[in-house]
């Protein structure tokens, strides 16, 4: 019956606005990431540009939490709400935490795999981004949400897979040689994969929102 009622009360629609700002900063964050692992001397102004859209993405981010207390009807409940921007942030966070990495390490040169973890995270959040306004019509949208879902967790396994093949090949790289590059290698590779991780999150909390709205 509650359900029955609230579909005939105005929803705020603002939130989809927002979701979809931090959804394009989030692309904007991934393109930088993946630009950074170029490597070269523009390294360290990527990285800036990284925690440039992590700052915007945090804004955007206080937006939604302060719409959710202060809305009245909301377009799903309050705390999926919460949840998928809170994880939609937590990717970016990420992005974020590899590039210190990158600037305290002081890392100029990336490997293969880094570089193609960094092409997929671009696909990652250009996902993420096809998905959110799919959701304003839910129940029409269904087939095309759970596909956009699957695809993310493929690349999250496809990023595992890499990462594993990663570490392996630096630890052949370096096993004779300078161990601290191998410790830095892993370490960036460490933080790649958790922002795969948290796209995978994303994933998991439209697929909950889909199932309670159908």
């Amino acid at each position: 019956m509650l359900r029955w009622f609230r579909a005939f009360l105005p929803k705020e629609e603002r939130f989809f606005d927002l979701f979809d700002r931090h959804a394009q900063t989030a692309v904007q964050a991934a393109q930088a990431l993946r630009d950074m692992l170029k490597g070269g001397e523009d390294t360290r102004a990527h990285c800036q540009r990284v925690t440039q859209f992590e700052n915007q993405a945090d804004e955007i981010t206080r937006d939604v939490l302060t719409a959710v207390r202060r809305t009245f009807i909301t377009p799903f409940d309050r705390s999926d709400i919460t949840q998928l921007i809170t994880a939609m942030d937590d990717a970016v966070d990420q992005m974020q935490q590899t590039a210190k990495a990158v600037v305290l390490f002081e890392v100029r040169t990336f490997e293969p795999p880094m570089r193609e973890i960094g092409t997929l995270l671009v696909e990652c959040a250009n996902l993420v981004g096809r998905a959110l306004p799919l959701m304003q019509a839910i129940g029409n949208n269904v087939a095309m949400l759970s596909a956009i879902t699957e695809e993310i967790g493929k690349l999250e396994g496809r990023i595992d897979d890499l990462h594993d093949i990663g570490l392996k090949e630096l630890y052949l790289k370096h096993r004779g040689g300078n161990s601290m590059d191998f410790i830095v290698g892993a370490e960036i590779y460490k933080h790649l994969e958790k922002v795969s991780d948290r796209f995978d999150d994303v994933a998991n909390e439209i697929n909950s929102i889909v199932i309670e709205q159908v």
